[in-house]
């Protein structure tokens, strides 16, 4: 009997691995791919199999599979009450289920994320340095690595809404490389109220690959302190508000690095275009300040910098006095506030449409590179505002976007 009738294998999540950085559920191009408070999940009744989520994922939990019944696969319901993939059931069941299934749901033809409107899997830059990932957590040698707190800055003022804090850690002699545009994840110390560990939190790099302090072993975070959840009722962030509340000294449970794709150019003359909001700038101030050394000790001739960085209020931008100190022939900084007494109601989109001149040429061009990052509800805005600019050039949007993701040239990361 042809076993591909009876079976087939289910995409599945593992909760051991998962760092919940919403990766897959973003890229997912059905919504097949949902989460709680605890755990993501695939729907198998709406999985196509196009494979778009799996690239992505920076830990690889996204990549697993079970051989099930057709009539009875493990449920959403199911999922969400795990703590570990369970095991397979009939291990001798043969692969060929999994192809036949794979093979009917896209008709004999597999591209790995061009199929029936599927996003393309971002790629890295062809110049970007190798990234090294998973060194330390569950699938690693080790679960964690320790570093210690050698510094904890608030970077905005006592008067804000928004507490965001600038974190340094040192890693003493254990290797731990990471690249501008990586991310790592923190292991908050106590029990959740199910009296579970809690789940690691991921948090971006914002410090360049040589050290905050250049030739040591460390790195900077930007974290702001959550008090609520998106609809303003009240949630203390467990991993922000144990961050922000080092103290020199502490140490602190780290896992990763993870990210292979958003990754800055490293060739001379690449342009590098930052999009941002709120933390979200903590990767691009990782990647203006090693090209600010690269450029400083005379090593590199640098492309154009440009950066769209949103805020509410001049006082909640993170890193607002050391941008004012960038030279102006480095780099290109365009700021918009949305709620700004002083100055006019605008959005990270605004700004790059205003812009429009620059941005235009660099669209095209093989040298420029575009990150954006910071919430989820930028992205869309920004999105638009780069179709405009491109057809108002005479280039088709969706085409453009495309060529630019095979060319690593184009980047998100939201949250």
């Amino acid at each position: 009997m042809d076993t591909s009738e009876i079976t087939f294998r289910q995409h599945l999540i593992d909760p051991e691995v998962c760092i919940r950085c919403n990766t897959c559920e973003a890229t997912c191009p059905v919504g097949a791919i949902t989460h709680d408070a605890r755990n993501y999940v695939v729907d198998p009744s709406l999985c196509n199999f196009c494979l778009a989520c799996v690239p992505p994922c920076p830990t690889g939990a996204i990549d697993n599979w079970r051989t099930v019944l057709r009539e009875r696969p493990y449920s959403v319901t199911e999922q969400f009450s795990w703590e570990a993939l369970p095991a397979e059931e009939n291990p001798k069941i043969e692969e060929e289920a999994a192809v036949s299934a794979l093979s009917a749901s896209s008709g004999g033809a597999f591209d790995f994320g061009e199929t029936r409107g599927a996003p393309l899997a971002p790629l890295p830059p062809w110049s970007a340095a190798h990234p090294y990932v998973n060194l330390y957590g569950p699938r690693a040698p080790e679960p964690f690595i320790r570093a210690r707190c050698v510094g904890n800055i608030r970077l905005t003022g006592a008067e804000t809404d928004y507490e965001t804090h600038h974190i340094v850690l040192d890693f003493g002699s254990r290797p731990f490389p990471v690249l501008e545009g990586q991310s790592i994840g923190i292991l908050p110390p106590g029990l959740d109220e199910e009296g579970r560990p809690h789940l690691p939190r991921q948090y971006s790099v914002a410090s360049p690959r040589n050290g905050e302090r250049p030739g040591y072993n460390n790195l900077a975070l930007t974290v702001r302190r959550v008090m609520t959840d998106r609809d303003g009722r009240p949630c203390p962030g467990v991993a922000s508000n144990y961050l922000c509340d080092l103290e020199p000294g502490d140490e602190v449970r780290v896992i990763g690095p993870f990210g292979t794709t958003f990754l800055m150019p490293n060739h001379p003359g690449s342009h590098i275009v930052m999009i941002c909001t709120g933390t979200g700038s903590a990767p691009m101030r990782a990647m203006t300040e090693w090209r600010r050394r690269l450029v400083k000790g005379g090593r590199f001739r640098s492309g154009r910098l440009l950066l769209f960085f949103g805020a509410r209020r001049p006082e909640d931008l993170p890193y607002f006095g050391p941008l004012q100190n960038l030279p102006r022939d480095f780099i290109e900084i365009h700021l918009a506030f949305s709620r700004s007494p002083a100055h006019p109601r605008r959005y990270v989109q605004d700004a790059l449409r205003e812009a429009s001149m620059s941005l235009a040429p660099l669209l095209t061009d093989p040298e420029a590179y575009f990150f954006v990052c910071g919430l989820r509800a930028m992205e869309k805005g920004v999105t638009e505002a780069l179709a405009e600019i491109a057809a108002a050039s005479g280039a088709d949007p969706a085409s453009l976007f495309a060529a630019m993701r095979r060319e690593g040239r184009l980047h998100f990361e939201t949250y």
